[in-house]
């Protein structure tokens, strides 16, 4: 009769979390990073909160590239809204995360691009849209 294992075979017990899932260091770097996103779309909606309704925001891991395509790997994308579809802004995680140094350069990227894109849609430059555009401090 095969039995269930409590033990390891070093006589530890079943390995469970470290921290409770509530904590913030239980979650993955993509979830961390999902959320960025989400306080700089909430953060910026809050002042173009009409001109945005109808504006979708996502996060993907990768840009789907050709295979023949050469030049720099994207952050991010703004897709036109078709019939049926909203305009949509991505913001790829794996190139800001390669590209940044730390924790706060990455949040610096995503609120430039999200500016950027943002100010590109609304034909606007990006220091009306978000007056800390391009500066070091947060």
């Amino acid at each position: 009769m095969a039995g269930v294992r409590r033990r390891d075979r070093h006589g530890r017990g079943l390995r469970g979390p470290l921290t409770p899932p509530q904590v913030p260091m239980s979650r993955s770097r993509a979830e961390r990073f999902d959320d960025l996103v989400g306080d700089e779309v909430r953060r910026i909606g809050q002042r173009w909160e009409r001109e945005l309704a109808g504006v979708e925001f996502a996060v993907e891991d990768v840009p789907d590239l050709d295979p023949l395509f050469d030049g720099p790997i994207p952050l991010g994308r703004t897709r036109p809204g078709t019939d049926g579809t909203p305009v949509r802004i991505v913001v790829f995680r794996r190139p800001i995360e390669a590209r940044a140094t730390g924790e706060r350069e990455t949040g610096r990227l995503v609120r430039d691009l999200l500016v950027e894109e943002i100010a590109d849609l609304l034909g606007l430059s990006p220091e009306s849209v978000d007056p800390s555009y391009d500066t070091p401090e947060d």
